[in-house]
């Protein structure tokens, strides 16, 4: 590691109050702006949107509100919440290929000044903890009726290493809606199997840190609500539906990805391509995200405030 990276590093671990060394920080500074996000310099890649830029689909609230203070330090505020949004605009088109008309999709994806492929084996090796806190956007909500992906890493085969929902699980063909879980924040492993859930309560941060062992494959769960420190809700549970290696590698993803529901009128095929096809309202609604980075968890897991325990 060269010296200044080390030292970078370092002033960025003491001015949030975390533990082990921060491999990727995307707790946004009030020096970035709307134009780097456009432009996808600083820490994130933001491609993942529909035709308008980056800055239409994404705000940073400066000090408006709060972050979650589980890093803040005694002084002040360092970071500012972000807002991320969709509309009926923000159809995906990867690689300019066929346009995802079934999702409504905005995202950041981990990167150093939009370089995400070198980023990744950098996060994802050993024992890494993905933290990350979130909150519902009151003044333009969820549909909860749909299925929403927030927050995943996602291998070049479309899986997810783990996967964080809000609202009601997509089925082919629609069951009740909204599901009984609607109101409730879940974390699902590879397997798509439950690992965590608890209500997704407005007015609140939802504070969350995944330890990922990616040579024994398995996910541990910890969380708070608003101020309190993490704690440990799920222990080290098998994750070995995901692959070993580079194959189980993949970018990290936060934002708002709704899912449709199952359009009637459409043929059983079309039914069943739900990227394509698919009911959408076209509507606008946000979620807020803040503390999100990645940090070494190979002997300790950051708990906020400077507390920590031995990695799981």
């Amino acid at each position: 590691m060269h010296i200044l990276s080390h030292i970078t590093m370092v002033t960025t671990c003491a001015a949030f109050a975390t533990a082990g060394p921060v491999l990727w920080d995307g707790r946004a500074r009030f020096n970035l702006t709307g134009a780097d996000l456009n432009s996808n310099v600083g820490p994130f890649l933001t491609v993942v949107k529909g035709s308008e830029n980056a800055s239409h689909y994404s705000s940073l609230l400066g000090p408006t509100l709060a972050p979650t203070p589980l890093w803040a330090p005694r002084s002040g505020h360092l970071e500012q919440p972000v807002s991320i949004s969709i509309d009926n605009t923000s159809v995906f088109a990867p690689g300019g290929g066929a346009p995802q008309l079934g999702f409504r999709r905005t995202e950041f994806i981990a990167a150093n000044n939009g370089d995400h492929a070198d980023l990744i084996p950098v996060i994802e090796g050993g024992k890494t903890a993905f933290h990350f806190s979130l909150r519902a956007d009151t003044k333009r909500p969820l549909n909860l009726t749909h299925e929403y992906q927030v927050v995943f890493i996602e291998p070049n085969d479309g899986s997810h290493v783990f996967e964080v929902q809000l609202g009601s699980p997509y089925t082919n063909p629609t069951g009740t809606l909204p599901s009984a879980d609607a109101h409730e924040i879940k974390l699902r492993d590879h397997a798509l199997d439950l690992l965590f859930a608890a209500p997704f309560t407005p007015g609140a941060w939802h504070n969350f840190a995944v330890q990922v062992d990616w040579t024994n494959r398995t996910l541990a769960v910890l969380y708070s609500a608003d101020a309190a420190p993490l704690r440990v809700v799920t222990p080290p549970s098998p994750n070995l539906s995901a692959q070993l290696g580079a194959d189980g590698q993949g970018d990290f993803h936060f934002g708002v990805l709704k899912l449709p529901l199952v359009d009637p009128n459409d043929t059983p095929t079309e039914q069943g391509d739900v990227v394509h096809f698919g009911i959408q309202e076209g509507t606008t609604e946000a979620l807020i995200y803040s503390g999100v980075f990645v940090e070494n968890a190979s002997h300790s897991i950051s708990l906020g405030y400077g507390l920590t325990i031995p990695s799981l």
